[in-house]
């Protein structure tokens, strides 16, 4: 019976093509790292991982960071995506750096 839904009711119910898949990720910034370092990190993960893939990423923190990254319009994150998370983090002065599974944002 699914098959039979309209475009207009799988786009309401973000089910078949309007599907959200995205990823949640944590991280811990040693306790030697500064303020600016901070700003200074926060700022290149924007510029260079999440806003040239299209993505957005909702979340915060101080010295303990927590959020959600998904696309910025209808579509799935991938695990290139979740893979370049990674590698940035990786390079980066953070402790206790969690990549969670792709999941469905709106079914979870």
């Amino acid at each position: 019976m699914a098959a039979n839904r309209s475009r207009r009711l799988r786009k309401k119910l973000r089910v078949d093509e309007f599907q959200e898949f995205g990823f949640d990720v944590n991280w811990t910034f040693n306790e030697s790292v500064t303020e600016e370092q901070i700003d200074a990190i926060v700022d290149q993960f924007i510029d260079e991982v999440i806003e040239p893939a299209g993505l957005g990423y909702h979340g915060g923190g101080h010295k303990e960071w927590e959020g959600i990254i998904a696309t910025q319009d209808i579509g799935k994150c991938t695990e290139e995506n979740r893979a370049a998370v990674k590698a940035f983090f990786d390079a980066q002065p953070v402790s206790d750096l969690e990549i969670g599974e792709l999941f469905d944002i709106w079914w979870g």
